[in-house]
């Protein structure tokens, strides 16, 4: 049998692209750093301090509904890496609004998850919790194609089980060679058949008190559905104060509530967790977190084990400021309650009378 040069030539051309095929296929990307900190690499999801924006979506200044003064993009620019959010069902839209949508809407799941996405897309190395209250009861079908939508099913981080003890989460290294570096927890209504990346918050993790209107932030279990000596937890780290009966944010004390040490400080509370259950919080939410220049982010730091030196300085307290009665917050969609702090008192007195129901930051 006589092999013309064409033969083996595609012979030898088979035969390279076999093996880097195979080469394709052996390779697995290794994280070298992860969530800014090599040593973080190894350590379990369940073994890290996170910090996290209460009610990241709601942006603005002076607004009597802010929790925050940057947009998502912002805040993980800076290092937040749990997004806290309120979802209401808006005529089968899924809307991000503190307590009422005619309080404070703050654009579509959407449209926020998108913003989300672009960033992640851009930051690799990086692990991103959301934690959605599910105000509602939205089923999570209907969330699942808002995040379908987004493009960020995909990058969703789904659990062996329902319910995973603190000890038994992946490391931030295995979930981000993995691809499957967004973990979402979701507060009611999660179905681990149906959607299984829609993770069933209370049952792995429990949550201290909110509302907290004093400095005195204790770290005893408030809320959960599952054996809390066994779960992550979350602590509510942010100060709020009573305006005409209603707590409303407490920005002029965000510098303190958000320092290393000191009375109500961040750092005390974490403190006094470790003593009570000799281990760390795994999510601090927050208020306002650009306050005290960096500090929530040093108190994380210091409770993993690692130095916090940031590349460039993040954004500065208070944002930008306006006194319009109306504003484009984060998503471009419009509040239409920014108003400055001297006619809070004023305007809750009108909005007690109107509202059915107690208000709610969480």
């Amino acid at each position: 049998m006589i092999f013309t040069t064409t033969y083996w030539a595609q012979v030898v051309l088979s035969l390279i692209l076999s093996a880097t095929a195979a080469h394709a296929s052996a390779y697995k990307r290794q994280a070298t750093t992860c969530n800014g900190h090599a040593e973080l690499c190894d350590r379990s999801f369940g073994n890290v301090t996170f910090v996290g924006a209460h009610d990241s979506y709601a942006v603005g200044t002076d607004n009597l509904a802010a929790n925050q003064d940057y947009n998502v993009t912002q805040q993980l620019k800076d290092g937040i890496r749990m997004l806290q959010m309120q979802a209401h069902n808006q005529s089968g839209v899924i809307q991000l609004c503190h307590t009422s949508c005619d309080l404070y809407n703050g654009g579509t799941l959407q449209s926020y998850l998108g913003s989300v996405k672009t960033w992640m897309d851009a930051n690799p190395n990086d692990v991103v919790s959301l934690l959605i209250v599910n105000s509602d009861d939205i089923p999570p079908a209907q969330y699942d194609t808002v995040f379908k939508a987004a493009g960020l099913d995909t990058m969703a981080y789904v659990p062996s089980n329902a319910s995973i003890p603190a000890t038994e989460w992946p490391t931030l290294g295995s979930l981000i060679n993995s691809g499957k570096r967004l973990v979402a927890f979701l507060t009611t209504e999660a179905d681990y058949s149906s959607v299984p990346y829609l993770i069933d918050e209370f049952t792995n993790i429990w949550e201290t008190a909110f509302d907290v209107t004093d400095t005195t932030f204790d770290c005893n279990v408030n809320r959960t559905n599952g054996d809390f000596s066994t779960q992550m937890f979350l602590i509510n780290h942010f100060l709020d104060e009573l305006i005409a009966g209603f707590p409303a944010p407490d920005s002029q004390k965000a510098n303190q509530t958000n320092a290393v040490s000191g009375v109500g400080s961040l750092g005390q509370q974490v403190q006094t967790c470790a003593a009570q259950y000799d281990r760390n919080p795994n999510f601090m939410l927050v208020d306002f977190y650009e306050y005290g220049g960096g500090s929530v982010f040093q108190v994380a730091a210091t409770a993993n084990g690692v130095t916090y030196d940031p590349t460039t300085p993040i954004a500065s307290p208070g944002g930008s400021s306006s006194t319009g009665v109306t504003s484009s917050n984060a998503n471009g969609a419009s509040s239409s309650l920014r108003i400055a702090r001297s006619q809070l008192g004023a305007f809750l007195g009108v909005l007690g009378g109107v509202m059915v129901g107690a208000w709610s930051v969480i």
